[in-house]
């Protein structure tokens, strides 16, 4: 069975505080019961080597 789950952002502003972006998906507990962590891109995480907004990060599984 295949269960709705939300993946939040691992990224910060520029202020530090979390972006609060978030992507929903689908897992199968059955064949992956551990967390899920993917990286995708957030437009509004801060990359402080370019000094711009929008950068890859880690995504970690949530609830919904």
């Amino acid at each position: 069975m295949r269960d709705k789950i939300k993946m939040n952002s691992t990224g910060t502003t520029k202020a530090g505080k979390k972006t609060g972006t978030f992507r929903t998906t689908t897992k199968n507990k059955r064949k992956s019961p551990d967390k899920l962590k993917m990286k995708y891109y957030d437009p509004r995480a801060f990359n402080p080597e370019t000094g711009k907004t929008g950068m890859h990060v880690m995504f970690e599984e949530g609830k919904i």
